[in-house]
């Protein structure tokens, strides 16, 4: 067929006979071409396509690349004539490497084992032997024209046992040779793919195949940071037979670690930059003096590699955490990352737009000649075609092509550059390091430390002779000085304060030896100057940081900000970050318990930074803290029994009811968590099963594990205390709450029913104890004997928490919460049986409110109280968070005492 010129006038739709190697296919082999079952082809019809051409007498290596002709010639059909899917052409080709393999491979083994015979361990048990495939043909993201990166791996040393010995590592080189000629090599009829080894341990110096324990080796001692990009796309693809049968999990278990890293693995960014410099400066050398090799839709700036770069970076700084977005596909990976909030989804969007528009480019480029290029043609007839292929147009005045393609590039190499910058902050006018430019300095350098301004350059200075710093490498070194002078430049620029910058050079020094924490900093000038905001506003956050110094990251995302908790959202995560361990075979307890605490970490800290720059209220702190903790706990509840071995249920019947702060849900930062377990199970071995389950909880909640702490435990409020069971039937809560029997609860008790709630567990039983709860605090009692129990119990209190003369303590002195907590707990035990709206758990404030409304409190004492508490709660809340003490001048919060102090009077006088 003539081709269309580019200029004509006349556009005419493409047809994929155009492409040389199409014409090539159909004139050598047309005879051939319907042995192709019609469709997109896969594994089953190439198959069966290459069994029908072994059948016409031709030998295996004959059959296998005839076949390859085929497949690529209906794959030029469906792309360019029908707009094939790139997910169809990727998928197809990916299924002639593995089809092509496995025949590949099966017919080496038998020409060693012919006269070798089979590799055997030292026990007599067979050895296998594996095609790891990389890169594409791993993520299966085949192209059509593509070389396929292999890694040979078999499992352990041995040697054969047929009439001619030898090791299992000589037999296994003889099937690697034996299968690159099968594959690889070019005859009269092609070769079926390109196959290209420099991926393996050592490159092209290391031997052809290793074992299991040689790349295990390999990782621990010389694995580099780019081949953890490379390994990250890697799988098994032959045999079949080792996927299915679940042997080669063992490779998998080399590997995942050697990728993903258990920390957030900013360190990883120097790597890549490192890699993608010198793939840069590859292309520019190899397009000097020859101006088309600029357009190389791969790896010239822009091109596809680096929108793979940007998804790798993401996943392996974060997967050791967030196995959920592990996955090897890159269209699937910008999905997961958009979910997950690590990638705007306008972003993600474009990229994949992005990703298909060059893919389906470069795939034309290649349909052309078969030849492994992605340079854009410079004939106007071979442009004009790609072009018209992708139902664009390209003519001598105007070519669409070009335009989109620079559109695209541009934007994807705006986005690469953007996320691996230098780690330098942009250029400002301040010269609050007065002059630090110039050559990096690392920190403990004279020349440095004379340019720090003031109290800060004291800090640094008396900070940098101890011998944790002076330890340090010196690229760690640099990194500390480029991180100390972005402080003292953002006090220049008053856009932090100097006690800040005092406050970071505190958090930094515990963070010696853990570098990470460095590289995320330097790597992320914009969490810096958010975590030094953050600093100067108050105290604690300080403290959590030091703590938790993982959580930093967090101030990356600007959810941080505009949302708040979502305890649906947060479940779900949890559920498919669990998942994700038990699919990559890590769900361990260990792994569990660092995943829940990680979680609980970073959405503490997102609440925290929302209240200290002012964005929610200290009643939605609480909310948003207690909502939390009943995820976790839910979430704990749930996987805890998931791995309990003896248990006789697949769903518990048994619930978490929570008391106290997390009960009236004004849990705060650090509380810790009054909690009751109660099951329904009439299972003869129920009690026993729960007992233990709840130890197992117990210990889940309050383990210390590499990820932290999650939270202190109290179970004193369950039935007899600290000497009653762990766990109680709710038929047994039932009857000592409502005094049936010798066993009875105390008044005492019965306050602490007031704040009680279901919090997790089985919703039936929440259920059924918010019905005892009710009937507990609407029974009738004596009301003088009440009132002399409650005010006897808050004289004990109070002895036990005296406050100094000449000082109001918010809580704790006549005037503060404790009282007005009391009164509250007395009016609901004596009125709610007359008041039923004084049952509902709505918290303090708004049952001083209904009391009032109820005819219960003189007109205003309520509202008045319910204020003044509200007041001593902020007032608490933010000594707190700048870690102050919650005594003040009795005359700063007079009128608050007063009015809790009325509503004292008013319950008990």
């Amino acid at each position: 067929m003539a081709s269309v010129s580019p200029t004509s006038t006349v556009v005419e739709p493409p047809l994929a006979e155009y492409s040389r190697f199409v014409q090539r296919v159909r004139r050598r082999h047309a005879d051939l071409l319907p042995l192709l079952a019609q469709g997109v082809p896969d594994g089953a019809s190439i198959q069966a396509l290459i069994e029908a051409l072994l059948a016409t007498g031709r030998p295996l290596p004959s059959a296998l690349r005839i076949a390859r002709q085929l497949v690529l010639e209906r794959l030029a059909v469906l792309d360019v004539e029908q707009h094939a899917r790139l997910e169809d052409v990727t998928s197809a080709m990916t299924a002639l490497a593995e089809t092509t393999l496995e025949a590949a491979l099966a017919e080496a083994r038998a020409q060693e084992s012919e006269r070798h015979g089979q590799p055997r361990t030292a026990a007599g048990e067979p050895i296998e032997f594996w095609i790891v495939g990389m890169g594409k043909l791993g993520a299966r993201e085949l192209n059509v024209s593509s070389d396929i990166d292999l890694i040979y791996v078999y499992e352990e040393d041995g040697e054969t046992d047929g009439a001619v010995p030898i090791s299992a590592h000589e037999y296994f080189a003889k099937v690697a040779k034996r299968l690159y000629a099968l594959i690889g090599d070019t005859t009269d009829d092609g070769f079926v793919f390109r196959v290209d080894l420099a991926l393996r341990p050592n490159g092209n110096s290391g031997p052809p195949v290793v074992s299991l324990s040689m790349l295990e080796t390999y990782f621990y001692a010389q694995g580099r940071e780019w081949e953890r990009f490379a390994w990250l796309k890697s799988r098994v693809v032959a045999p079949r037979a080792a996927v299915t049968s679940g042997r080669a999990l063992q490779l998998r278990d080399l590997v995942t670690p050697f990728v993903y890293r258990r920390y957030l693995d900013y360190g990883v960014f120097e790597g890549l930059r490192q890699l993608h410099l010198r793939i840069r400066e590859e292309a520019q050398r190899r397009a000097a003096g020859r101006p088309e090799r600029a357009n190389d839709v791969k790896l010239s700036r822009g091109g596809i590699r680096e929108i793979e770069f940007i998804v790798q970076l993401l996943q392996v700084v974060r997967g050791g955490h967030f196995p959920e977005i592990r996955t090897r596909s890159t269209l699937r990976a910008l999905q997961k990352l958009t979910a997950h909030g690590l990638m705007a989804p306008a972003t993600a969007e474009r990229l994949a737009r992005a990703y298909t528009f060059l893919r389906r480019v470069e795939h034309r480029i290649q349909y052309l000649d078969d030849q492994q290029t992605h340079l854009l043609p410079t004939a106007d007839g071979d442009l004009g075609w790609i072009a018209r292929s992708m139902e664009l147009t390209c003519s001598a005045d105007a070519c669409e092509l070009l335009d989109r393609l620079g559109e695209t590039r541009e934007f994807v190499a705006l986005e690469f550059d953007a996320l691996l910058h230098d780690g330098r902050s942009p250029p400002t006018r301040g010269n609050g390091c007065r002059s630090c430019g110039g050559t990096p300095l690392p920190v403990d350098d004279e020349g440095f430390l004379a340019k720090l301004p003031g109290e800060l350059g004291q800090r640094v200075r008396q900070w940098v002779q101890q011998p944790k710093v002076q330890a340090l490498r010196d690229d760690s070194k640099l990194r500390l000085a480029r991180l100390v002078q972005r402080a003292a430049e953002a006090v220049e620029r008053q856009s932090c304060t100097p006690e800040a910058a005092l406050r970071f050079i505190d958090w930094l020094e515990p963070l010696m030896r853990r570098e990470s924490y460095f590289a995320l900093l330097v790597e992320r000038p914009e969490v810096q100057a958010r975590l030094l905001r953050l600093l100067g506003l108050a105290r604690w956050p300080m403290r959590y940081l030091m703590r938790h110094p993982g959580v930093i990251d967090e101030l990356a995302d600007r959810r941080i900000i505009d949302q708040r908790f979502d305890r649906a959202a947060f479940s779900r995560e949890l559920d498919e970050r669990h998942a994700a361990w038990e699919r990559s075979g890590e769900a361990s307890e260990e792994a569990l318990l660092d995943t829940l605490r990680r979680a609980h970490h970073a959405e503490v800290f997102r609440i925290l930074v929302r209240d200290v720059e002012g964005h929610i209220t200290v009643e939605q702190v609480a909310d948003d803290l207690s909502a939390l903790a009943d995820a976790v706990l839910e979430r704990t509840l749930h996987w805890g029994w998931h791995h309990l071995r003896k248990k006789h249920r697949e769903v518990p019947r048994f619930a978490v009811i929570a008391y106290g702060k997390l009960g009236g849900k004004e849990l705060g930062y650090g509380s810790d968590l009054d909690l009751v377990f109660l099951f329904d199970d009439e299972d003869e071995g129920a009690a026993e099963t729960y007992a233990g389950f709840v130890r197992k909880l117990i210990t889940w909640l309050t383990l210390r594990t590499s990820a932290g702490e999650l939270f202190d435990i109290d179970t004193a409020l369950r039935p007899n205390g600290n000497s009653g069971l762990l766990v109680t039937s709710l038929q047994a809560f039932e009857r000592y709450q409502l005094g049936r029997g010798s066993n009875t609860a105390w008044t005492w008790e019965h306050q602490a029913l007031t704040r009680a709630r279901f919090s997790a567990g089985d919703p039936s039983i929440g259920v059924r104890f918010e019905e005892i709860r009710r009937a507990v605090l609407s029974a009738p009692r004596d009301a003088v004997a009440l009132r002399q129990e409650v005010q006897a119990m808050r004289d004990k209190m109070r002895a036990a928490r005296p406050v100094k003369d000449g000082l109001f303590d918010v809580k704790h002195s006549p005037g503060g919460m404790v009282d007005a907590e009391f009164a509250v707990q007395f009016l609901v035990l004596a009125h709610g049986e007359r008041h039923p709206e004084l049952l509902d758990n709505v918290g303090n404030i708004a049952l001083m409110l209904r009391a009032q409304d109820g005819g219960l409190l003189p007109a205003g004492v309520g509202s008045a109280a319910a204020s003044a508490y509200r007041e001593l709660r902020r007032a608490q809340h933010r000594a707190r968070l700048d870690e102050q003490p919650t005594q003040f001048p009795p005359e700063q919060f007079k009128e608050s005492r007063e009015a809790v102090l009325a509503l004292w009077h008013a319950v008990f006088d």
